[in-house]
């Protein structure tokens, strides 16, 4: 006979599933934490500031890296002498790690110094002094970790000692010491390793006195340890070019006259790097275990990187022996009234941690933005529409979805640009004569870059006058500023030239209706490129049509890059499209695009159409080492007209950023020179707290319902069930 106790029990199960689903429904319902967050529970309200990222950086090492996604890390971590100052407009340098900015004296073939106004070719030598300020510290890092008796403790490891060492925190202990001048005189050093391979080292290596021989000792000296060894003792091999004064102070030797030289000071290249790290981390087992300077930098900046997984996460946390530094007390005029002032003379750096997060797709990252879950977000040409309206003045603005989040819009044109070339050595395109100057012309007319903002880039560029961009010393605005040979002024601005115009150059070039009057044969030219996605498709088809607009037939050579690469070397390209995003903001740095010794066939350089006019290369060598002011810019418009008549490119366009904020997130300021501007950011983590709320309140009604349809579609299956038993054990017990 079954225990009448034992009905109870069996229903047990019943009872405890819907008691539980109701409790899950009600502690969900009530929960702080919105459901869809992301983010661990802890994190809510911390002073946090999430990013993403979709391509892992390749090298953090400040001697190798060089791409816009490892600045994002270099630039917060690393701190080179000079810095740009983060809100005025154009563009100033000022000291960050230096006194003060140095200023270049000048020497004679001889040693002898000349008087500050000597001529650029009477000057040998380019001398810069520069004090650093005592008492920065590096960030804790166990390449400085000392035992009791004051050695380093990780200095000679062998590959046993790293059993169960699998990442830098692994380390039990850290250290830390104070930055001096031999650290800036290190790195120098190794801008010319050999097993480095610096991006720079060839352009460097003309100008650093002696860089180009360092590099050459340094590959006798590692040929003679073997070609295993990595691990040079650098102060055992001086450079002429740069050498040690004392604690705080370093020199550096620049072959002629090189103003433009004080703006490299202010990028990661040019950071400090101790040598204890060098030895740390060229010791065995260690690049196995992905413990390097490319994968773990070391600095003295406002930021350390502590956690690098680039299959999910990079994490930037502050520096605790950050040496400090206060926001900007001054700026543009209208900086007051945007509130980019408002922490004037606050110490930075305002955030504690960025959290960037692996996304590999767009449309995730700007859901998640919308959601609150990232602070800042670009916009795609997927969430465009969403987020931009263009009314019909051109004039740009938020969609009213965003307003109402209060979400804000900054756009800056960038110091880039996008342009056609010409190959000035293809016998048809090139050259100096008149018919291929005239098609290169008309060519420049039919190629409707308006057009092609609109409708590849949302309207996000301004069509190129010049190889200047906005922002760069030299760009002139207003009718002054046009290229008259493809546009006309008007009251409503620059209007490109109307088709007949092009087809009459054209004709005046010896191809009417773009056949050769000689041979009576259709033109055809040829476009290099290495485009094969769906859009690139799309961007050749209409590329066809401009070129047809002049019944010029054009043939897209498709390639991969390195066979791309070689053609543009041998110069067997005719036309191409490529673009330059400026080092520095002057001048020169778009300008020797087109310098005649810069030729990418002859000289491997930067100009690869192989452009050279001698008057151009005249004026460039004159405006090169010129002051900015009024002589300068007139030598820059006599450069500019003589590329705006010999047309070796279509000038293109210049792109324009669109970033969107939160209304937590300030002092948004774009500056597209700096690299360290994290450090100026603050957040408001309530703020954020409340908006994610609001905007990611669960609808827990149909989980209602769908509870209250199961127990009453349940619940009478249950009830007959319960008279069952009852019966049954009414039977037995009688």
């Amino acid at each position: 006979m079954r225990a009448p106790g034992l009905l109870f029990n069996r229903s047990i199960p019943f009872i405890k599933w819907m008691l539980c689903l109701v409790a899950v429904t009600a502690t969900v319902a009530c929960s702080d934490q919105p459901w869809n967050s992301p983010y661990p529970p802890e994190q809510a309200g911390q002073n946090i500031l999430y990013s993403s990222f979709s391509a892992r950086p390749n090298h953090l090492d400040p001697a190798r890296s060089y791409s816009s996604n490892e600045v994002v890390f270099t630039g917060q971590i690393y701190e080179p002498p000079l810095q740009y100052h983060f809100l005025k407009r154009p563009y100033q340098l000022e000291p960050l790690t230096a006194t003060q900015l140095p200023e270049a004296y000048y020497l004679d073939a001889a040693g002898q110094r000349l008087p500050d106004d000597a001529a650029a070719e009477d000057i040998a030598y380019s001398v810069y002094d520069i004090t650093i300020r005592p008492g920065i510290r590096y960030q804790p890092h166990p390449a400085f970790a000392r035992d009791r008796q004051g050695r380093y403790r990780y200095h000679a490891l062998h590959e046993q000692d790293l059993d169960g060492v699998n990442a830098l925190a692994d380390f039990s202990a850290t250290g830390s010491r104070e930055l001096i001048a031999a650290d800036y005189v290190y790195q120098i050093k190794r801008l010319a390793h050999p097993r480095l391979n610096s991006p720079i080292f060839g352009l460097m290596s003309e100008y650093i006195v002696g860089l180009k021989e360092y590099a050459a000792t340094l590959e006798r000296a590692l040929e003679e340890k073997g070609t295993d060894h990595y691990r040079l003792n650098l102060a055992d091999y001086p450079l002429a070019g740069a050498e040690v004064l004392d604690r705080y102070r370093y020199r550096i030797r620049v072959k002629g006259k090189y103003p433009q030289f004080l703006y490299w000071l202010a990028m990661p290249f040019f950071a400090p790097l101790p040598w204890e790290a060098d030895v740390f981390y060229s010791q065995p087992g260690m690049k196995e275990r992905n413990i390097t300077l490319d994968w773990y930098p070391v600095g003295t900046g406002p930021y350390m990187l502590t956690v690098n997984n680039p299959n999910r996460q990079m994490v930037l946390q502050r520096n605790p022996n950050f040496h400090g530094e206060t926001y900007p007390r001054e700026g543009d005029p209208g900086d007051v009234q945007a509130g980019f002032l408002e922490d004037a003379g606050r110490p930075m750096p305002f955030i504690d941690t960025v959290i960037y997060s692996l996304e590999k797709e767009a449309i995730p990252t700007w859901n998640k933005f919308l959601q609150g879950y990232y602070d800042v977000s670009g916009v795609s040409s997927d969430s465009f529409d969403q987020a931009i309206q263009i009314g019909s003045g051109g004039d740009i603005a938020l969609t009213p979805e965003m307003q109402k989040k209060g979400i804000h819009l900054s756009t800056a044109v960038s110091t880039s640009i996008f342009y056609m070339g010409f190959n000035m050595l293809d016998p048809v395109v090139g050259g100096d004569g008149k018919r291929a100057r005239l098609l290169r012309r008309a060519l420049s007319i039919a190629m409707d870059y308006e057009e092609y903002i609109s409708i590849f880039r949302n309207g996000r560029g301004i069509a190129a006058q010049s190889p200047l961009p906005p922002g760069i010393f030299g760009y002139v605005e207003g009718r002054e500023g046009i290229n008259p040979f493809v546009y006309d002024w008007t009251p409503q601005g620059p209007r490109r030239k109307p088709i007949a115009e092009a087809r009459r150059l054209l004709a005046e070039a010896g191809y009417p209706d773009g056949r050769d009057i000689e041979t009576g044969k259709p033109l055809v030219l040829y476009f290099d490129t290495t485009g094969g996605t769906p859009d690139s498709s799309a961007q050749q088809n209409w590329l066809r049509k401009q070129f047809a607009r002049l019944d010029i037939q054009l043939q897209i050579r498709n390639t991969d890059y390195n066979r791309f690469q070689d053609k543009m070397l041998k110069g067997t390209a005719q036309i191409f499209q490529w673009g330059w995003n400026a080092d520095y903001p002057d001048p020169e740095n778009f300008l020797f695009l087109l310098y005649g010794k810069n030729g990418k066939v002859e000289h491997n350089g930067e100009n690869a159409a192989n452009y050279n006019n001698a008057e151009y290369d005249r004026l460039f060598e004159q405006m090169k080492n010129m002051r900015n002011g009024p002589e300068r810019q007139a030598v820059i418009d006599r450069m500019v007209a003589i590329l705006r008549r010999d047309a070796p490119w279509i000038f293109g366009f210049h792109p324009k950023d669109f970033v969107l904020y939160h209304d937590w997130y300030h002092n948004a300021k774009p500056n597209l020179m700096a690299n360290n501007t994290l450090k100026y950011k603050r957040i408001d983590p309530a703020l954020r707290e409340l908006r994610r709320e609001e905007w990611n309140r669960p609808v827990v009604w149909p989980l209602i319902l769908i509870v209250l349809v199961l127990v009453v579609s349940v619940l009478p299956a249950w009830i007959g069930y319960r008279r069952h038993e009852n019966r049954r054990v009414k039977v037995v017990s009688s």
